[in-house]
């Protein structure tokens, strides 16, 4: 079995255990009749989804079929997946996701909260697929800005770089650095190309940025690979910092980011000093 057939024999086996685990009265189907197994037949599954039975059947028999977003979607709802469920079931049929299914919670889960708080000497944060900063530790918040003081748009990673004036002065060589995130950022909106909140944010920093207006249409692309860093914070003077970038694994779209001090240098030290120690 190739790997093109083994994503086809998960998808079939996939639709088969939800079906299975659906109740007709979930769907407000008769129960009347006696059935052979629990959950929902598979003419009722294409009933619902609008999919013609005999296509149905060879998408559960792990044929090689081209599957829509359309119908993926259609039995997502009939089999009522959640979100995690509808992460897999998008992946198994080859189609990348919708624009809304992407989106996270606001709130990070008490563990990753837990593994910030004990990045003591590293400012990091934890942002979503948007570049919003949905959660921070105390170095962070020392280093980067007060996010509690923030709102929502302020604490977009890029708008901050490219609309707020302490982050101008915070970074040395800010052009830099600017442009790398835009680099990083245009490969992100690559993804999630019809997302309505990137076209937003776009416009919004065309209007409000010079630099972001005469640089992104460049088209410049870069990865997330580490960045070294040099902060001329106000209260600690120089300090400088590997950065790295690490996904969430966990489907929800989060990265954390995390800037350790260089070693050699007295970032170590002075993050004591911020922090009280």
């Amino acid at each position: 079995m190739n790997a093109e057939e083994f994503r086809y024999k998960e998808l079939a086996d996939f639709l088969k255990t939800r079906r299975a685990k659906i109740s007709p009265a979930d769907l407000g189907l008769s129960t009347t009749t006696r059935r052979r197994t629990p959950g929902l037949r598979r003419e009722e599954v294409a009933q619902l989804a609008g999919i013609g039975l005999t296509w149905y059947t060879w998408l559960e028999q792990g044929r090689n079929i081209h599957v829509s977003a359309q119908v993926i979607e259609s039995l997502a709802r009939v089999l009522m997946l959640d979100r995690q469920e509808q992460i897999h079931l998008y992946r198994l049929a080859n189609q990348p996701l919708p624009p809304d299914l992407p989106e996270s919670e606001a709130n990070v889960s008490p563990i990753l909260q837990h593994v910030l708080d004990n990045l003591v000497h590293c400012p990091s944060f934890i942002a979503d697929q948007r570049w919003n900063v949905v959660a921070w530790n105390r170095a962070a918040a020392l280093v980067l800005g007060d996010f509690a003081a923030m709102d929502g748009r302020r604490r977009n990673i890029v708008w901050g770089m490219f609309t707020d004036e302490y982050y101008k002065k915070l970074y040395m060589h800010w052009d830099l650095h600017a442009r790398s995130l835009l680099g990083r950022f245009r490969s992100s909106c690559g993804k999630h190309i019809e997302d309505s909140y990137f076209v937003q944010l776009i416009k919004e920093l065309e209007d409000e940025s010079p630099e972001f207006k005469k640089w992104w249409p460049l088209h410049d692309v870069l990865d997330d690979s580490g960045v070294y860093k040099q902060f001329d914070h106000p209260g600690a003077g120089t300090l400088e910092f590997e950065s790295s970038c690490f996904d969430v694994p966990d489907h929800s779209g989060f990265r954390l980011f995390v800037h350790v001090p260089v070693g050699g240098t007295d970032t170590a030290a002075k993050m004591q000093s911020l922090l009280g120690e």
